[in-house]
């Protein structure tokens, strides 16, 4: 073994052993509440949090109220000395830094735990930011998972909820989404498709990319300088109107769902500025993709809580997800029902579109129905949207806003022709299958008048009631053998049987312990079974 591999084995050694503090710290056999999760990230470090947030973004992997407890991490860490921020640039641009800037400040205007970001001059004036990735990061949070596998290899835990989390799955996940936040190859796309799905839109704009100076590990941006669409004091002052911004912001976000399924996962005002009249939108390692179909099943289930059609929404519900198992149908509807009906009640002007999601998708996973990570991404950047604006805009109300622009999408692709063809064949095939009917009314009772018609039924809860009734003949059975040997053994008192145990026979001393022991089980499966 090289001294450089012990050396290795020895750091993970050591880091392993902080891991499995910091878990011992916090009693984690005990179960892990949305709290104590939070507080045993941030003690386990910068990459952890990392890992935390991207986390609070996925409610298909962790109940909502780990999701939201989350989202309150911050990744704000020490900055890196500018010398080591300059190698890295020279490094991956492969010349000296003066060659392509003409100056590079070295105060961050931030630092986090995978990048930091400098304020930078081009040769030819141009004012840019540099977005450098903290050298060795990858090897670091690669090692940091590696270690976190193990500690967690042999436990799953037990979260307020009840239910069991299986964080290795987690962990595999976290990783996969980590590694591609880190390729700001990916990042620079981001930036250029949203660029590109926003070219005719002018009071909305993004970093522009320079990719003759960004790799994997370096993103050269033009520089937006702007004020935070939360600081309203200052936009007041400029002249600013609160509420056309956030009805603007909300109108374009909408179109990031509904037209371009290209949205953006994490708007909260950290990274959406109002820099020249137009509403910026940054960062964009982050961004959610939504399918064609997804689109349409989105605009179906919108739709349908306008109509307060249920049924529809049910259909379109699991159209979305992926049954794990046989569905109680009658329980679905009744289910969803109850959650659209106390939103209804607010009226849509005060309706919560984001909660209203949230709440569907965590009660269909109740249900045992798998939701794709598109969706639980789009419930989640929708819940903090409706922060945004309630903190920004609280007169804008996103749920109006969606509607709105659906029925304005729907304007802009209605093709009188098109419907009045679409309608004349739905009225030939509904008359052709009406001229049917008498001959099929016929066979009917033909095959009725010679005994042959069949009645097929689905019974719903036919299972889970032959489960309780099996279990209430089970306790029926141990009761009546409990009582029939305290009875016998009673009655063996009488015999004279010998020997005697504590003044007993025998028999009825061994009929008393059996039946003692049967009553002891009996108490027991009661007490569980109500826990």
């Amino acid at each position: 073994m090289t001294t450089n591999n012990k050396q290795q084995n020895d750091a993970s050694g050591i880091r392993l052993k902080e891991i499995l503090g910091v878990l011992k710290k916090h009693h984690i056999t005990s179960g892990i509440q949305p709290e104590k999760l939070r507080q045993i990230l941030e003690d386990l470090g910068p990459t952890y949090v990392k890992l935390g947030q991207i986390m609070s973004m996925r409610s298909d992997m962790l109940p909502e109220s780990y999701c939201k407890e989350l989202e309150r991490l911050r990744t704000d860490v020490k900055p890196l000395p500018f010398d080591v921020i300059q190698s890295e640039i020279e490094k991956e641009l492969g010349k000296p830094a003066d060659v392509f800037f003409k100056e590079i400040s070295p105060e961050p205007l931030g630092s986090a735990s995978i990048a930091q970001v400098h304020p930078a001059v081009l040769s030819n004036g141009d004012q840019v930011v540099i977005k450098v990735q903290r050298p060795q990061i990858h090897e670091i949070m690669e090692e940091d998972i590696k270690l976190m596998r193990r500690a967690v290899s042999l436990l799953k835990f037990t979260m307020g909820t009840g239910e069991l989390i299986d964080f290795r799955t987690v962990i595999d996940e976290l990783w996969k989404t980590s590694q591609e936040e880190m390729d700001f190859l990916k990042e620079a796309a981001n930036c250029d498709t949203f660029w590109e799905n926003h070219r005719e839109i002018k009071y909305v704009t993004c970093p522009k990319v320079y990719h003759e100076l960004t790799t994997s590990h370096i993103m050269v941006m033009s520089y937006i300088e702007g004020i935070q669409i939360d600081h309203i004091g200052e936009l007041e002052e400029q002249g600013y109107d609160m509420t056309e911004i956030g009805r603007k912001a909300a109108e374009n976000y909408c179109k990031q769902i509904l037209e371009d399924g290209f949205f953006h996962a994490d708007p909260h005002p950290g990274n959406i500025r109002i820099s020249g009249g137009q509403i910026a939108w940054l960062d964009l390692g982050m961004m959610g993709t939504l399918s064609s179909r997804y689109r349409a099943l989105f605009k179906r289930a919108v739709s349908a809580v306008l109509k307060n059609d249920i049924y529809d929404l049910k259909n379109v519900l699991l159209a979305l997800g992926d049954a794990k198992g046989r569905i109680n149908h009658a329980r679905l509807y009744t289910d969803i029902d109850d959650i659209v009906s106390k939103f209804l009640t607010t009226g849509f002007g005060n309706m919560d579109v984001g909660d209203l999601i949230e709440k569907l998708l965590d009660m269909i996973k109740s249900h045992n129905i798998a939701i794709p990570p598109d969706i639980t991404l789009l419930g989640r950047s929708m819940v903090t949207m409706e922060g945004m604006l309630s903190a920004c805009s609280p007169e804008v109300n996103m749920f109006q806003i969606l509607s709105g622009h659906m029925t304005s999408i729907l304007l802009d692709d209605f093709d009188l022709r098109h419907e009045l063809k679409h309608n004349a064949r739905l009225a030939y095939s509904s008359l052709a299958k009406s001229l049917e009917i008498p001959a099929q009314l016929s066979d009917l009772l033909s095959i009725t008048k010679n005994g042959q018609t069949k009645l097929n039924l689905e019974l719903t809860n036919v299972e889970e009631a032959g489960g309780m009734f099996q279990n209430s003949v089970h306790f029926l059975s141990l009761s009546i053998l409990t009582a029939s040997l305290f009875i016998g053994s009673s009655l063996l008192c009488l015999a004279p049987v010998k020997p005697l145990l504590l003044g007993i026979p025998w028999p009825a001393f061994v009929g008393f312990c059996i039946a003692g022991v049967l009553f002891i089980c009996l108490l027991l499966r009661i007490f569980f079974r109500r826990k």
